[in-house]
Formats: C-alpha cells, sequence, structure tokens
C-alpha cells in the first residue's frame, strides 16, 4: 500500500521564531556556563578573546564597540534623536543673515544610518559571544586555541569567503539598502516641492499618501494610478510576448533548409543589437512626429490628406510603442531562439512528418514546448523588465500625450516608472514618487514570484527529457 501524505510543511514564520529562540538560548546558556571572563565580554566585547591570547580577534570585536561608542555621541544620536519629528526648528531670516534649523532631510538620512549601526552592533556583539563559547568549548575539550598568525593567514585560506565578502557586502547596505529603506520611509513622509529642506521641514504624515493614491474622490489620483497601472500591465504584455513569439518566428524562418545567405541576416541582426538603443529610439521618434520623415513623405505621395497623430492621439501613440519595440527586441530575441531551435532533436522532427504531422502541429507539439521549457525563466525576466521599461517609453514618448482627466501630470503612455521619474524629476514630488516606487516593487514581485513557481522548467526540472 503506497504512503499518503508527507512531512508537513514548516511555515516560514515558525522557522523565524525557532532560529530566534535558539539565538536566546545559546546567549544565555552561554552567559551561565561562561568564565569570568566570557562574563566580561557581554560588557566589554572582545575582552573574553584577549585574555585568552586570541589578541587579533579580541581587537577587532572591541574595536568595533570603541567605534561606536564614539559614533552614537558624537553624530548619530543629534539625528537619531529627532526621528519621530524630523525636526521642530525651521530655518529663519534674522535680517541679512539666515539662521538654519533643522534639516528633515539630513535627519531622516542619518537617523536611519544610525538605526542600521545599532542593528550592525548588536550582530557583532552576538559574534562576539559566538566567539567566546568557541573558544571556552575548545579549551574545555583539551584543545589548543590557533595562534594570531594562524587567525590572520585563515582570512586568506579556509575564511577567505568572509574576507571577500566583506566590502561588497557593506557596500550593498550603504548603496543598496539604505536607499530603499530611506526611499520607503519617504512614502510616508509629505516631502514635496513646498517641504524642501533645509528651508522648510517635512514630517510623518502616515498612510496619508496611500490613502491618496487610490482615492477616488477629491484631490485622489486613484483614477490616474488604475489607468496608468492598467496600460502598465498591457505594455508589458504585448511587449513581451510579441517579441518572444515574432522573434521565434523569424528565427525558425532563417534557420528553415533553403533559405539562402543565413549568415547575412544573422549579422545584420547583430549590427542592429550593436546601435545604441538611445540613438536608435530618438531617431524613431523623429520619424514618426507630425513633421517627420514618415508622414512627410506620405503627405508628399498624396496616401494621406493630414499627418497621422503618432505621438498626440493617445490610442495611436500606445500602438506606435508597442510597435516600435517589436523593431527593437526581435534582434535579441531571434539570436536567443536561433542556438536554442539548433538543439531541438532533428529525429522528433522524422518521426512527426512519418505520423503524418503538418507544420503547425510540429511546432505546437515540439518547437513551443521545448522553447517555452527552455525559456520560461528569460521570458519572466522579460515581462518583469518590460514592467520597468523605461528607455522605450521616455525616450518616443516622455509619457505623452498629456490628458486633463490624468492627475500629477500623468500621460497616457506613461508606465509607472516613467510617472514616478516625472514626479521625482519634474515636479519633485518626492512623497508620491516614493509611494509609486513601493507599488512598482509590489507589482513586480506578485508578477514575478506568482509566475516563476508556476514555470515548468522550475517545478519539473527533471521533466523534459
Amino acid at each position: 500500500m503506497a504512503r499518503s501524505g508527507g512531512k508537513k510543511k514548516k511555515s516560514g514564520s515558525s522557522d523565524f521564531g525557532k532560529a530566534l529562540g535558539n539565538i536566546f538560548k545559546e546567549i544565555g546558556v552561554t552567559f551561565v556556563e561562561g568564565d569570568i571572563k566570557t562574563k566580561l565580554s557581554y560588557i566589554i566585547m572582545g575582552l573574553g578573546p584577549i585574555l585568552r591570547g586570541q589578541v587579533l580577534i579580541g581587537v577587532l570585536l572591541l574595536l568595533m564597540e570603541v567605534l561606536f561608542i564614539w559614533y552614537m555621541p558624537a553624530f548619530g544620536w543629534q539625528y537619531l534623536s529627532k526621528i519621530t519629528t524630523l525636526g521642530t526648528v525651521e530655518t529663519q531670516k534674522v535680517g541679512r543673515k539666515t539662521v538654519y534649523g533643522d534639516n528633515s532631510f539630513l535627519i531622516l538620512l542619518f537617523g536611519i544610518l544610525s538605526i542600521f549601526v545599532i542593528l550592525a552592533l548588536i550582530f557583532m556583539w552576538y559574534v562576539n559571544i559566538r566567539e567566546n563559547r568557541k573558544e571556552e568549548l575548545l579549551l574545555k575539550a583539551g584543545k589548543k586555541l590557533p595562534s594570531n598568525k594562524e587567525v590572520f593567514l585563515s582570512l586568506f585560506d579556509k575564511n577567505f569567503d568572509k574576507t571577500l565578502l566583506a566590502l561588497p557586502v557593506t557596500g550593498i547596505f550603504v548603496f543598496t539598502v539604505l536607499p530603499i529603506v530611506f526611499m520607503i520611509c519617504i512614502a510616508f513622509t509629505n516631502y514635496d516641492k513646498n517641504h524642501q529642506s533645509p528651508t522648510n521641514l517635512f514630517t510623518w504624515v502616515g498612510l496619508e499618501n496611500f490613502k491618496n493614491l487610490v482615492s477616488f474622490s477629491g484631490a485622489g489620483i486613484g483614477p490616474t494610478f488604475l489607468l496608468v497601472l492598467f496600460w502598465t500591465l498591457v505594455w508589458a504584455f504585448f511587449a513581451t510576448f510579441t517579441n518572444y513569439f515574432l522573434g521565434m518566428a523569424v528565427a525558425m524562418l532563417i534557420n528553415k533548409k533553403g533559405i539562402k545567405f543565413k549568415k547575412l541576416w544573422r549579422t545584420i541582426l547583430v549590427m542592429t543589437i550593436a546601435v545604441p538603443q538611445f540613438v536608435s529610439l530618438l531617431y524613431v521618434m523623429k520619424m514618426f512626429a507630425n513633421d517627420g520623415l514618415i508622414n512627410g513623405y506620405l503627405l508628399k505621395w498624396g496616401l494621406i490628406k493630414n499627418y497621422i497623430p503618432f505621438w498626440t492621439d493617445p490610442i495611436l501613440a500606445r500602438i506606435t510603442v508597442i510597435v516600435v519595440n517589436i523593431w527593437i527586441g526581435i534582434p535579441y530575441m531571434v539570436l536567443i531562439a536561433t542556438g536554442l531551435l539548433m538543439n531541438i532533436p532533428e529525429d522528433l522532427y522524422e518521426s512527426a512528418r512519418i505520423d503524418g504531422a503538418n507544420a503547425w502541429q510540429m511546432f505546437k507539439s515540439i518547437t513551443l514546448p521545448y522553447m517555452l521549457f527552455v525559456t520560461g525563466p528569460f521570458l519572466l525576466t522579460q515581462f518583469t523588465g518590460n514592467l520597468n521599461n523605461f528607455n522605450v517609453i521616455y525616450l518616443l514618448t516622455q509619457g505623452k500625450p498629456q490628458s486633463v482627466n490624468l492627475a500629477e501630470k500623468a500621460g497616457n503612455t506613461d508606465l509607472l516608472l516613467t510617472w514616478l521619474y516625472k514626479m521625482t524629476v519634474n515636479d519633485t514630488n518626492y512623497r508620491m514618487a516614493a509611494v509609486i516606487g513601493i507599488m512598482v516593487f509590489i507589482v513586480t514581485a506578485i508578477f514575478a514570484l506568482g509566475v516563476y513557481n508556476l514555470l515548468p522548467s522550475v517545478r519539473d526540472e527533471e521533466g523534459f527529457q
């Protein structure tokens, strides 16, 4: 009789709670069972290793604590203490002299940095406790602690991964994590053109900006947000799948037996990729302008009586950017598909022909399943990339044409990302731009994580054999 079911998967929250409980248990056990050197290390980091002869490790841990003790009173606390209000003293003009008050921007930035510094010290404090525990267990087992020279050399041997990753990880926290957290915090403030530091203060407003984003009454921009979000999803769908299937079709056509000059066609495609996209898009934008080459020659040949509003009609502008994106994106897909199509065993096609299958049936049953299996993650990457495709939209239309029905100067071809850019650069509406940035992340994450788990290449890695 077959066994049904299996072990239930533990939830992430329960695993996290268990791990956190183990950490607190380890801290308590280490203190209770530790000697006086270990107990003193709970207050003076690194003291235990130093007293045991592990000077290099101990000095590094002690240096971390000394730097923290210097940083917080000298710099960090003056910002961290004001982070709840983001400043209360405004800049004033006293006669001809400007007396600067609090700077909300710096208070928020360095306040967040100080929180990271505190978290870093807590982590190093825990590392200090584990180091004391490890040293005590080694000594109780009758083993000798490694010398300072051995500890130093291990940084370039068995612990070289830690040495190698120290600088990149620090850089990620400073230049990636910190700006992201800062942007998220901005979404809960009233930081805009009327609240610019250091002249004017900005402060916390809670969920007011998010309510404004989904509000359909008064000054709410809910209708505009939904329209831009809908167009973003429509654009991402067509920009992804038109390039995918048309690129595959062109690749199959070039690979077809009897087609001459295959190398020439592939070389032309490579050359189109070599041209900077920035140049190509600006040139195309001028071509489709009201006074551009396309309208000029159509008028000259008498095919039209009035210019075609490629960039000024909302529907036509959206169609045009999708068509232009096809022209730009197909060469990439052709080159990718060419290599993959060559790897499909010819025996499969021969067997299908013997069974009487036509070209469409062979494509549907052999070519397409293979391509979707292999390129599934790539297709997902392209879709999420098109959700944030700034270049094509902004260089072609700058989000235009504008409409009086759209709030916050959103255009009919604006994606969430280009709308965010215009809010930030043109209108300095940082608070709503931060909210839109969070929404871009949420939309991208939902589609990326949701579709990723449905991909055949992820669900059944060994299934396509």
